[in-house]
């Protein structure tokens, strides 16, 4: 019995001893194990974090979207300025909404990043899907409201441009019409003229000789069918002095029949002029006839 009892203690002690090493292999390989969960923990966290903050920054530039945002009020206040005064400013307006644009775009690809992240990782956060689809429903609601500003520069577009072809249609009417009454204008204020010495101006058949024997005594008179090439035109309402190379007032005489009253003889500068002092008496005779000596 004596002899038995150190073996027995002796395989009690190896026996304690596997099961020791057993228990500490157990105990490392659960400290490791535990470990690696912490880690995994850590980086769930981080990711969640991460996710989050992505929700927020998409969240956050999508609100800016909207009737209070000075990109959308600029673009309001431009289309009722436009229509108001009816000028054209539509590419800055346009190029507003293509900026608002790719904010929606830029905000629907993260999400879609964020919902492609959830799906790798397996990380089936109800929470976050949730607020992915809120995220969703404000693009979409984002999207019909650049819809709507778009059509509404569409329309005023047009507007606009039926408003320029009208403008540019009165305007052509305009012109035309001031034309024609421009070319009234002169041809009642235009009388034809013609200064010469009595040689030249029956040579031109502007005057005819009447009367006389054997060549004195004649008179002479404007021709009824004279040539409008031997007259110049002048416009009475612009110019109101005509020039003759007479040097004295007797050296010049009108045979034509205007007004006494509506003109006058005068020398000026060593030279006969004749003034215009009533244009709308004077010009009832259409032609003038000057002869100098």
């Amino acid at each position: 019995m004596r002899k038995s009892l150190p073996l027995t203690l002796g395989a009690i002690i190896v026996l304690l001893l596997a099961g020791g090493g057993a228990l500490f292999a157990k105990y490392k390989k659960t400290s490791m194990e535990y470990t690696d969960l912490q880690a995994a923990e850590e980086q769930s966290q981080a990711r969640y974090a991460q996710t989050i903050d992505a929700i927020a920054e998409i969240q956050d530039s999508l609100n800016a979207i909207s009737v209070g945002d000075p990109s959308v009020q600029m673009i309001s206040k431009d289309l009722a300025t436009e229509q108001k005064l009816g000028y054209a400013n539509g590419q800055q307006a346009m190029d507003r909404i293509a900026m608002l644009r790719s904010v929606v775009l830029r905000s629907k690809e993260r999400i879609r990043n964020l919902e492609s992240n959830l799906q790798v990782s397996g990380n089936k956060i109800h929470g976050l899907q949730r607020m992915i689809a809120n995220l969703k429903r404000s693009v979409t609601e984002k999207e019909g409201l650049i819809t709507q500003l778009t059509e509404q520069v569409g329309t005023l577009t047009t507007q606009v441009s039926g408003l320029t072809t009208e403008v540019e249609q009165n305007h052509v009417a305009i012109t035309e019409r001031d034309s024609t009454i421009e070319e009234r204008r002169k041809e009642l204020a235009t009388v034809f003229v013609a200064v010469g010495t009595k040689k030249e101006l029956e040579s031109q058949g502007v005057i005819v000789a009447k009367g006389g024997v054997l060549g004195l005594g004649k008179t002479f008179t404007p021709a009824k069918a004279a040539a409008q090439t031997a007259f110049t035109p002048l416009d009475t309402d612009q110019e109101t002095i005509i020039h003759t190379p007479a040097t004295k007032v007797e050296k010049a005489r009108v045979l034509s029949a205007q007004p006494a009253s509506s003109y006058e003889l005068a020398v000026v500068d060593g030279k006969v002029e004749l003034h215009i002092l009533d244009p709308k008496e004077f010009r009832k005779i259409r032609q003038l006839v000057i002869l100098t000596a």
